[in-house]
């Protein structure tokens, strides 16, 4: 098996574990956040079709409450800041 498909496997556990995003997972694997998209957005569909749906959910999730995360992200940075 390949690095990479090491790699996309062993971020695909992560997620489903954690439910992690994927700003964190490409922190806790020292990789960019473009890499971790492409591997559980493209490469995890060509290795693993069952994982790929279970992870898309989550991502989906994620998407769902972005606009969310992005108020209370700027609201600790104003509440920091005064």
């Amino acid at each position: 098996m390949s690095r990479i498909n090491e790699r996309v496997l062993k971020e695909t556990e992560f997620i489903l574990k954690t439910g992690h995003t994927i700003r964190e997972i490409a922190l806790h694997f020292h990789v960019s956040k473009s890499t971790v998209h492409k591997d559980l957005h493209e490469r995890l569909k060509l290795i693993d079709k069952n994982r790929y749906i279970q992870v898309k959910e989550i991502l989906k999730y994620h998407t769902d409450i972005r606009h969310i995360r992005g108020g209370e992200s700027t609201k600790k940075k104003y509440l920091k800041e005064a």
